[in-house]
């Protein structure tokens, strides 16, 4: 069964070329696309597609907007958004996350990340740009005092080492080959690592490692 996404940016040609990056994939099928905030907001609810791609600068609503009101922590059915974005500014990464974003890209990550997002997302897992993640733990630490969280159930050995790998912005199938086990277990350790530290997303769970000082953020 495919994925079905809606695609939303504001720039027609940037548009196209995401619809035809994820058309030509097997398994994903691109069911509607919108050209400003207030029409994604529209086409999404009207169509739920598994997957929301939306541009995080669009006019009428902007992509953090979109993602709190269809993804925030309020809503009853949350949908599956992923947000793209030319501009790599630490606020429109924390806003979309906080928002409820289960992925975050830079337009030039390339096709194969883009395609691996929009998997992620659909599955429920989350994808964020690795070299945002790394960025995402320093200025995390510049912030308020941590207050770190004890986990609900004591996390075994290998969680460690995949939480450590999560932490350094690894994908789920780049921690599969350092630790040779298979993808489906690493989702299975991500998933459990989620529900014993009360985290969301990836980069909460990086966050958490920083916080409870199992990495440094300068790795």
């Amino acid at each position: 069964m495919s994925i079905r996404v809606v695609v939303a940016d504001d720039q027609d040609l940037v548009r196209a070329g995401l619809v035809m990056i994820l058309g030509a994939q097997a398994g994903i099928e691109v069911v509607g696309e919108a050209a400003d905030g207030i029409a994604a907001l529209e086409v999404a609810q009207r169509l739920r597609p598994d997957v929301l791609l939306v541009d995080i600068r669009m006019p009428g609503l902007d992509g953090v907007e979109v993602t709190r009101q269809l993804a925030g922590p309020d809503v009853t059915d949350p949908m599956a958004v992923v947000v793209i974005t030319t501009f790599d500014l630490d606020e429109y990464v924390l806003g979309a996350l906080r928002a409820g974003a289960r992925g975050f890209l830079l337009k030039d990550a390339g096709p194969e990340l883009l395609v691996q997002a929009i998997h992620a997302a659909a599955s429920g897992d989350a994808l964020i740009a690795p070299n945002v993640t790394r960025r995402l733990l320093a200025t995390f630490a510049k912030q308020s005092p941590a207050r770190p969280v004890q986990p609900v159930e004591p996390i075994t050995e290998r969680e460690e080492e995949v939480l450590a790998l999560v932490a350094r912005g690894r994908t789920n199938a780049e921690i599969a080959g350092e630790l040779y086990v298979g993808l489906s277990t690493v989702k299975t350790h991500v998933a459990s690592l989620m529900t014993k530290i009360g985290a969301r997303n990836r980069v909460e769970i990086a966050m958490w490692a920083h916080d409870t000082r199992r990495v440094r953020s300068d790795h």
